[in-house]
């Protein structure tokens, strides 16, 4: 019963926690606020295309180890096709 509480508790927390980061963010980017918009947009520019080669070099080793995975199953099932058979 306590765990739950205390689960339950650190949800409550992390999305409050949460929606302040957002506000906090906003507030940076709006004029009357830090005015780090510029700021924000240059980070953009800079992050975004390593970013996206980092997105595609984890989809090429996720469609690597697909296929190996593939080819594993396919041939542990074929040795069961013959075990199945040698009975």
């Amino acid at each position: 019963m306590k765990l739950h509480f205390i689960q339950r508790f650190l949800t409550m927390v992390s999305l409050i926690v949460g929606v302040v980061l957002i506000g906090f963010c906003v507030f940076a980017c709006l004029p009357n606020g830090l005015d780090w918009s510029s700021d924000v947009i240059n980070f953009l520019k800079g992050f975004v295309p390593a970013f996206t080669a980092f997105c595609g070099l984890i989809s090429i080793f996720i469609g690597f180890a697909d296929i190996k995975d593939k080819k594993e199953a396919k041939k542990e099932e074929l040795a069961a096709k013959k075990a199945e058979e040698n009975k």
